[in-house]
């Protein structure tokens, strides 16, 4: 059983999304950077990888809540209307999760094989040791997403969870912390965030504030992305620093907008930020937080600012 219609299905599979699980609301996505680093023998990597260590190739992007958001941002790459603010019907174990990501990884990594490739990063590839639990809706709506993330520990990996903060009940009922726990921030004020976040729940303004400050409780590697889209939200950088402020995290991604999937359906072009209007914003970002520029990769259009 799922929630998901056959015809949806086949779509998220166009897409080249791998559903996964008895009851289809977990999906895997082979990431462009493990594709590169695979076929370079790790020579091009993607900017997890330069700023935390983690190894591109060896990287499951996946999600466990697939349909299932609480907002239907504009700049979503996924189709937003599969989108469904509360948990329906039943679900998969974490096990069962964990162990169809693992597969779906390693059957979209066997057509690497066909083209030119580093043999020891493709072999490395086929055993992942890092998750992050970002590609697609909430991940913080489904029902066992702690015993998911201790579950994966268990098998060394390491685990990078990305939510937008509109849930922080669910948050502070995390037992098991992520390595790395990121909260999106693509608003300084209610109004930009109901115009660019479409939110489809009540008070999620409200919510994500609660979970910014929750998150400087946290004894883990805590990051904020800011989510840049010119024309929209790419102003008062001192209004974003006075918003990440109270979360207190040890670093700050800053990146541009991708027109990629649905995205591109929803917002020009042109509201794609160039690097260097990253650069410029992340400095006045920096400056008003006490931050450092501490790293950047002009190929994501992405900054790294840490304390």
């Amino acid at each position: 059983m799922s929630i998901l219609t056959e015809d949806q299905i086949n779509q998220l599979k166009k897409a080249s999304y791998k559903v996964i699980g008895n009851h289809k609301h977990s999906a895997v996505k082979l990431c462009h950077w493990t594709k590169e680093s695979v076929k370079s023998a790790g020579k091009k990597i993607c900017y997890k990888q330069k700023f935390y260590g983690i190894k591109s190739h060896r990287c499951i992007q996946m999600t466990p809540a697939l349909p299932f958001c609480t907002m239907r941002c504009l700049y979503c790459w996924r189709d937003t209307s599969i989108t469904y603010p509360e948990w329906e019907g039943p679900f998969d174990d974490p096990e069962t999760i964990i162990n169809e990501s693992i597969k779906a990884q390693q059957s979209l990594i066997t057509g690497l094989g066909g083209v030119d490739h580093g043999p020891e990063h493709l072999k490395e590839a086929n055993d992942p040791n890092q998750v992050a639990i970002s590609l697609a809706g909430e991940p913080t709506i489904y029902p066992k997403l702690s015993e998911l993330i201790q579950k994966y520990k268990e098998r060394n990996f390491s685990t990078f969870l990305v939510t937008n903060g509109t849930l922080p009940e669910k948050l502070k009922a995390l037992d098991s912390i992520p390595s790395n726990l990121y909260i999106s921030v693509s608003a300084t004020d209610e109004e930009m965030h109901k115009k660019l976040e479409n939110p489809i729940i009540k008070n999620s303004w409200k919510r994500i504030n609660e979970s910014l400050k929750w998150m400087s409780t946290v004894d883990t590697t805590t990051v904020i992305r800011l989510t840049m889209v010119k024309g929209w939200n790419m102003t008062s950088p001192e209004k974003y620093a006075e918003i990440v402020s109270q979360a207190n995290p040890k670093y700050i991604e800053v990146k541009s907008f991708m027109p990629v999937g649905w995205s591109s359906k929803r917002l020009p072009f042109e509201a794609m930020p160039s690097h260097e209007e990253i650069q410029s914003f992340s400095e006045k970002v920096a400056d008003s937080l006490g931050y450092k520029l501490k790293d950047e990769q002009k190929e994501s259009r992405v900054v790294l600012l840490s304390k």
